[in-house]
């Protein structure tokens, strides 16, 4: 009857009153959840503090060498012989190929017969010369008559050098036609092919010359940081592999298209592949940065943190951005800490 005067409204609250209470009772057993900190140890406390640093500018780098030596065809003609391929070593003054021209062969026929024909006139000249001189000594010519054959005699020697001369003029033309290596090094192009006509002054094969050099490329408003000597790092396999310091060893003196040329002595880039591009970074001026040692970090699921110590001496844990040090031992703080800051090792690292 208690539950008929109740009714189904009253029914009703009566069951939501004693959900809710059994849902307080419920809570009330179980602790609430708090993050847990702990109070960091004073031993390997870091104070952040603003660091003068380099200011680093990444630049392209191209592996070649101080010089590149030109062979060239010092005459015109056919191409016949080319002794050399791409990667060959040669020595300085070496044959790499040769160029003949007919020509220069027929030229040289005709300057030996020239040269049999003064010989000939310059014989029949001396075997007068010798027969009026004895006339002469026997009183049969007078002085005239000898001073003429002599002039006649010298005029046929004359000749006659002339003649080897312009002979021996043609034979060395000719013997331009040995291409010749105009320094020690490797060749890099030996592309043109045997039979090919070639032009006085042409490009027969290029040559290496000189040490292997990184040459590096800036903007003309940073040459002045540039100076012989400075650091340069070069990483000859990309980004994230083995790092080389070299040193600056040359700046041109020239802007061309708004860029200026520097050689990097790099000794420990190799130089099989010459014009191979590689990553560099060059010291263009100094900075006021954060850093610290690289122990102060941790990585978690590609997150950095730091252990940042609170007023309060709680350690916890904060994310941070982070670069590559000066050091190698070094990372830079880009953003999440400021000078004042103090740091705690992280768990893993006391």
């Amino acid at each position: 009857m208690a539950m008929k005067a109740l009714g189904k409204t009253g029914l009703t609250g009566v069951i939501l009153a004693a959900s809710l209470g059994l849902g307080l009772a419920g809570c009330g057993d179980k602790p609430s959840e708090k993050t847990a900190v702990a109070a960091a140890p004073r031993a390997g406390r870091l104070t952040v503090a603003m660091r003068t640093v380099a200011e680093m500018k990444p630049v392209a780098g191209e592996i070649t060498t101080r010089d590149l030596a030109e062979a060239r065809a010092r005459i015109g003609g056919t191409l016949t012989t080319l002794l050399v391929r791409e990667g060959a070593v040669v020595k300085a003054g070496q044959t790499i190929g040769v160029v003949t021209d007919a020509r220069l062969g027929l030229e040289t026929s005709a300057y030996d017969s020239l040269v049999s024909a003064a010989a000939g006139e310059a014989d029949r000249a001396a075997a007068d010369l010798k027969r009026t001189r004895q006339l002469y000594d026997k009183g049969v010519y007078a002085k005239a008559r000898l001073d003429q054959v002599e002039a006649a005699a010298k005029a046929a020697q004359g000749n006659l050098d002339a003649a080897r001369a312009r002979r021996a003029a043609s034979a060395e033309v000719a013997a331009q036609g040995l291409i010749l290596a105009p320094a020690a090094g490797r060749v890099l192009k030996a592309d043109v092919p045997p039979g090919s006509v070639v032009a006085p002054g042409q490009s027969i094969a290029q040559i290496t010359n000189g040490p292997v050099v990184v040459r590096i490329t800036l903007p003309e408003g940073q040459a002045r940081s540039l100076t012989v000597g400075a650091a340069v790092r070069i990483w000859p396999d990309g980004p994230g592999g083995a790092e080389i310091i070299g040193t600056i060893a040359q700046v041109y003196p020239a802007v061309e298209t708004g860029l200026v040329v520097a050689d990097v002595s790099a000794p420990g880039v190799g130089g099989e592949l010459i014009g191979r591009r590689v990553s560099a970074s060059v010291q263009v001026g100094q900075r006021q940065a954060i850093v610290i040692p690289r122990g102060y970090l941790v990585t978690r699921f590609g997150v950095d943190y730091v252990r940042l110590v609170r007023a309060d001496g709680v350690a916890a844990d904060s994310p941070v951005q982070t670069a590559p040090g000066p050091g190698a031992d070094e990372v830079e703080i880009l953003s999440g800490l400021s000078a004042g800051d103090s740091l705690a090792l992280p768990e893993g690292g006391r």
